[in-house]
């Protein structure tokens, strides 16, 4: 029933045991000393019958654990609101005839990592004919026009180059995150996509391993994709954007099976 509360907690062992793992380093050389201050760190986090289940030399003076203890946390997960991509799953076959039947023309994709990130294995995963875990990357589309451009591709060519293809969808990848450079990039990414005129009418897609949807849209993005995201999940996604934008799809569009 909608509104009924819904506890959840960690499952270790057995069903809300609480129990839950945890991995970090500490900048002491392995001992038996490390070990229990590691046991105290997490002790002080909160967590209960903490156990050391494993201590390994990280580097010289660093020593990398992996610990269990149980967490007296519960949530109400009814309570819980975040935004996610809803969009029909079609398989490659069925997808290329619908942008065949529907679209009518191939569809243009352009990708890059921007800014200073030299980490192309997403991009690549996703764009790249060969793909990921067997999933074939919009290159392999025969009706996809996909051109991956690399890294450290400033925003602004990124742009232009998106302005001289027509593309209907951007993919900007960012995988290096410290200091939050790739949300510093994100919005800048967004403020040069304002400046030309295309937020709002070309499909903006931000991904990244510290990337969902909820970041991308609060940077400007039309949605974001993270960890775990499939060539097809994207290609899927963009098709029904697109369609949307045509005006060949409502935008409610709701199909069976699909989280309401």
């Amino acid at each position: 029933m909608a509104g009924e509360s819904h506890p959840i907690r960690a499952y270790g062992d057995r069903r809300d045991d609480g129990v839950i793992q945890l991995s970090f380093t500490l900048p002491v050389p392995l001992s038996d000393k490390a070990k229990e201050a590691a046991r105290q760190f997490c002790t002080r986090l909160g967590l209960l019958d903490v156990k050391v289940a494993a201590a390994e030399p990280a580097a010289d003076n660093y020593t990398f654990f992996v610990v269990y203890g149980r967490a007296d946390v519960s949530l109400d997960y009814s309570s819980i609101d975040v935004p996610e991509i809803v969009f029909r799953k079609l398989g490659f076959d069925e997808l290329n005839k619908l942008i065949e039947d529907r679209v009518a023309r191939r569809v243009v994709v352009l990708g890059a990592c921007t800014g200073t990130d030299t980490h192309t294995v997403g991009i690549d995963a996703i764009l790249n004919m060969k793909g990921y875990a067997g999933d074939y990357g919009l290159e392999r589309y025969p009706w996809f026009e996909a051109y991956n451009l690399g890294s450290q591709v400033p925003n602004e060519e990124l742009i232009r180059k998106a302005e001289e293809q027509k593309a209907d969808a951007i993919l900007v990848s960012q995988v290096v995150t410290q200091r939050d450079v790739h949300k510093d990039n994100g919005r800048q990414f967004i403020d040069v996509a304002k400046a030309h005129g295309l937020k709002g009418k070309t499909i903006l897609l931000l991904g990244g391993p510290r990337v969902d949807h909820k970041l991308a849209m609060e940077l400007g993005f039309d949605a974001g994709f993270g960890p775990g995201t499939k060539p097809s999940d994207v290609a899927n996604y963009i098709v029904h954007a697109l369609l949307k934008k045509m005006g060949k799809e409502p935008e409610d569009l709701h199909f069976e099976g699909e989280p309401a």
